[in-house]
């Protein structure tokens, strides 16, 4: 039972989020950030039942298409769908109100792209947009709002409502975003090349099935951009260990592009699901886990 479920949810791929989850959080701590722990916590279960949710209902959505089998009848499925999506929603919304409006908003966001991603009449995942939102909403969002919810009030967005007159005033420090979506570059590239390698491996199989997704479009120029994502992590920690943003010893994250390397040679010699596909998941593991060492000898010595 309890394996067949962890199956359904594939709870090996939740690494992902998590890697992404703790490389931030170690980033705030070496910023000298005051992490509100409480918030955070309540952050990360809304985060990992939402990511168990969305992987569900992409398991039971491509068991309808495909010749896959699904681990538990479908209604049993569908209850255990309802129920984590269920737990991810009351303690998002929790944490909502225990904040403000903009983590709402986000949060609202995220959850209804998350849904559309393999539900509805035209799924995300289906179309050519497939990396570019699982990076964004993994890469970018899971940072924005672990940042927003620890720093200072308005430090990074702010706004103000005045109902009386109807008017909603929002503000932006650049600085801020700037320093982020450096950040988040990192995270951005890794999620988008798992779904842009596994969009490679599935293309013959997806176009059977009327799945047009980014590959589709690019054909080989999809394995440039597979090599683009693969090097684009190593240009963000240059730049921001240049801008002050990361210590010096994150430098010492570039000692595994040799591995990448190989790695990156093996998948353009062979996009097959079987062999080469989990070489972008290894690849995300590698660089999330190289740069959290990184951060974690800096706070160490400091």
């Amino acid at each position: 039972m309890i394996s067949r479920f962890l199956n359904y949810i594939e709870i090996k791929t939740k690494i992902t989020s998590v890697l992404t989850f703790l490389f931030t959080i170690l980033f705030l701590l070496y910023k000298q950030v005051d992490i509100n722990w409480g918030l955070t916590a309540l952050f990360f279960t809304s985060m990992l039942f939402f990511d168990l949710t969305t992987t569900a209902i992409n398991n039971y959505i491509d068991t309808k298409t495909n010749t896959q089998v699904l681990q538990f009848n479908r209604k049993t499925a569908l209850i255990i769908i309802y129920v984590l999506f269920a737990i991810s929603t009351a303690t998002g919304l929790y944490l909502a109100w225990l904040t403000d409006l903009i983590v709402l908003a986000v949060g609202a966001l995220c959850f209804i792209v998350g849904v559309l991603y393999t539900y509805g009449p035209i799924p995300i995942s289906r179309q050519p947009l497939g990396e570019v939102f699982s990076g964004l909403f993994y890469g970018f969002f899971i940072p924005f709002l672990i940042f927003y919810i620890n720093l200072a009030k308005n430090s990074l967005v702010g706004y103000s409502i005045d109902f009386a007159n109807w008017d909603l005033s929002l503000s932006v420090k650049l600085i801020p975003l700037v320093e982020l979506i450096l950040f988040a570059i990192i995270p951005f590239s890794l999620t988008a090349n798992i779904m842009l390698t596994n969009n490679i491996c599935d293309l013959e199989k997806d176009i059977q099935v009327k799945r047009y997704t980014l590959p589709y479009y690019l054909g080989k120029k999809a394995l440039w951009a597979f090599v683009l994502l693969c090097y684009l992590p190593f240009v963000a920690v240059i730049l921001l260990v240049a801008f002050g943003l990361f210590p010096l010893v994150s430098l010492g994250v570039l000692l595994i592009i040799p591995i990448i390397y190989k790695n990156m040679k093996a998948f353009l010699k062979v996009q097959d699901k079987e062999t080469t596909f989990n070489i972008s998941i290894k690849n995300f593991i590698l660089i999330s886990s190289a740069n959290i060492l990184m951060l974690v000898i800096a706070l160490l010595i400091r």
